[in-house]
């Protein structure tokens, strides 16, 4: 959903970060990425992502810190060892493999919020609102877009609702913002749909449970 929201005080929350270890095409990414570090930074928040230092990680680590926040990075062993891993940080947690850290991230976290990324950032992004989706967690999940960024994803997704392979209560749920401003009203004023499958029914066509867990 599109948002429209004012300021307003919210309570401090844990963001996880979503985004690019590369800077993208265009300075607005990273105008971006520094404008909603420091919407954060403002209302108290603290920050969790996925460790690096190059690209618009980078830069939304450095913001943070020049902001005086509280900096969590999960990043794997190998990506360390590789000399990407950000050293400055609050704290740095390394572990074994990618799945560990996105649920490290997605566990510590009171929220997420997606920038602007390649593949990786998606399937972050994809993997925690399947969860809310699936009722996993109940915590909200939000793009930022930049110059329309996400509007060929939006476009696809939209297009699931209308072959109905995805309900348009849950697409709606997504939080969808071309300004900063209202991020953190967004994120504190967000209320859960119905979990998928959270009522069992028999399927009228094939006689299946729905009360199974599958993705959406």
């Amino acid at each position: 959903m599109t948002v429209t929201a004012t300021a307003s005080r919210v309570a401090p929350k844990r963001v996880a970060l979503y985004l690019g270890s590369a800077s993208g095409d265009s300075p607005g990414y990273r105008d971006m990425t520094v404008a909603v570090v420091r919407h954060l930074a403002a209302n108290g928040h603290s920050l969790v992502y996925g460790g690096g230092s190059v690209g618009l990680m980078g830069v939304a680590a450095d913001t943070a810190l020049d902001e005086g926040m509280d900096v969590h990075g999960v990043i794997t062993r190998h990506l360390y060892d590789g000399e990407t891993g950000h050293t400055g940080l609050t704290s740095l947690e390394i572990v074994e493999t990618m799945n560990e850290r996105k649920n490290r991230m997605a566990e510590t976290a009171d929220a997420m919020v997606t920038l602007p990324g390649g593949i990786g950032t998606l399937e972050e992004f994809f993997e925690v609102w399947t969860a809310q989706v699936l009722g996993i967690h109940h915590k909200p999940v939000a793009l930022m877009d930049v110059e329309w960024y996400w509007a060929p994803l939006l476009g696809m997704i939209d297009q699931m609702v209308s072959r109905g392979f995805f309900n348009a209560e849950h697409r709606d749920g997504l939080i969808h913002l071309t300004e900063v401003s209202g991020l953190s009203a967004a994120l504190d004023s967000w209320t859960p749909a119905a979990a998928k499958w959270s009522q069992k029914k028999i399927h009228t066509t094939t006689g299946a449970m729905t009360g199974e867990t599958r993705m959406p």
